[in-house]
């Protein structure tokens, strides 16, 4: 027994970290949108961190646990709520059978995820259990989830402990109401005019409602090559800021196509990914260059974050 679904929601999918190694293949990576969300969610509970979990986007799902379980909210505020009291995010919940969670007003961020104990019990497809909406494969049935839906747990939560002192550490996760995105300087930047390269650092822009999990478009000045012609396809990744010939740049998102023919003018540096997962139509950003040296530090930064988290979630679990 599992969750049953009352109201799906916007778009509700089951995500993990993603499908590696077949991108050769023609195979997005897809993943959790906010990966640094999920993985909080699962250490918290004293999940492996790459656990598939519920991914909800803006207006969240109406779910009815059929078990007791312990859950995890994580991510951007859709102002949860569980029997319409509202519960706190970033540690653990338990949760009684019968009860049903929901949510509201989205008040920061978009994305929330719900983590449960030992994960759900889905079939992984090519080593991953996400869902790739535009393929119809993984997560519950290759797809967003639908009313009656139910999903089962892999284990359920029978230890005597049901209350927790304990939660994220603060630092870990970003401040979503941040409007700096650093990246690095993608391989055809120099091939854009001076006065695009300039805009690009110098002005706003904003995220525009053509957004969705494959890429988000943005409104502000527009950007030009110094050269015409076309480019050969070439890899792209999660992040990567592409400009199609119309001037207006789009951030490639995680089920991104593995190849692409527009050039790249910068790249999201893996530490702010979070804040562009989560942003909502209008939010405005400005974009930041930084060295890869120190886009590689702030990984490492993170990692060490998370691992020290795990080691303390560990000794509470006992």
């Amino acid at each position: 027994m599992g969750i049953r679904v009352i109201k799906p929601g916007l778009l509700s999918s089951i995500q993990d970290l993603g499908r590696y190694g077949y991108q050769k293949s023609g195979m997005a990576v897809s993943g959790a949108m906010d990966g640094l969300a999920l993985q909080i969610g699962n250490l918290l509970l004293g999940n492996a961190k790459e656990t598939a979990g519920l991914e909800c986007t803006l207006l969240g799902p109406v779910l009815v646990f059929e078990k007791d379980q312990l859950i995890a909210l994580t991510g951007g505020d859709l102002s949860a709520q569980i029997d319409g009291l509202a519960v706190p995010m970033w540690k653990p919940l338990y949760v009684h059978r019968g009860a049903v969670l929901s949510f509201g007003k989205a008040v920061k961020g978009c994305r929330t995820y719900l983590c449960v104990y030992g994960g759900f019990n889905l079939p992984e497809v090519l080593s991953s259990a996400s869902t790739y909406l535009k393929a119809g494969i993984g997560g519950w049935k290759g797809r967003a989830l639908k009313r009656d839906d139910l999903i089962p747990f892999k284990r359920l939560y029978t230890k005597s402990l049901k209350k927790f002192n304990w939660s994220s550490v603060p630092g870990i996760y970003p401040d979503l109401q941040s409007n700096r995105i650093r990246v690095l300087e993608g391989p055809e930047f120099k091939s854009f005019t001076r006065k695009s390269r300039s805009d690009f650092f110098e002005q706003s822009f904003s995220l525009s409602t053509q957004a969705d999990r494959m890429g988000h478009y943005l409104d502000g000045p527009l950007l030009y090559r110094d050269q015409n012609g076309e480019l050969l396809s070439a890899a792209v990744s999660f992040g990567t800021v592409q400009v199609p010939p119309q001037g207006k740049p789009i951030v490639l998102m995680a089920d991104h196509q593995t190849t692409g023919g527009y050039p790249r003018i910068a790249q999201v540096i893996t530490a702010d990914l979070t804040c562009m997962a989560q942003m909502q139509a209008g939010h405005q950003i400005r974009f930041e260059g930084i060295g890869l040296a120190q886009a590689q530090e702030l990984l490492v930064k993170r990692k060490q974050q998370l691992e020290e988290l795990q080691k303390a979630i560990t000794l509470k679990y006992g």
